[in-house]
């Protein structure tokens, strides 16, 4: 594997890593007042299109991690609409 593949890995790792601590914490409080709706309905779509993206270039650092991280992202959107 080329390294600036390996490079991509671990910064995706890292930055989708980051959201678990605001889900499990999220997901065991059900409290989300303090999380912005307009924020991260905006983060979501440009995740899915830094997906699309690299779908469309063959990156696959950047599909793996944004695959991950939306799913991560959206737990948060649907619980702060879920938990209003």
């Amino acid at each position: 594997m080329e390294s600036v593949n390996i490079l991509g890995l671990v910064a995706g790792t890292f930055t989708t890593v980051a959201f678990i601590p605001q889900v499990v914490k999220t997901w065991k409080s059900k409290r989300t007042k303090d999380i912005s709706l307009g924020m991260f309905a905006l983060f979501n779509a440009g995740v899915f299109l830094w997906l699309l993206y690299g779908i469309e270039i063959g990156a696959v650092p950047i599909v793996i991690a944004n695959t991950v991280t939306l799913g991560f992202a959206l737990t948060i959107l649907i619980f702060k609409l879920k938990y209003k």
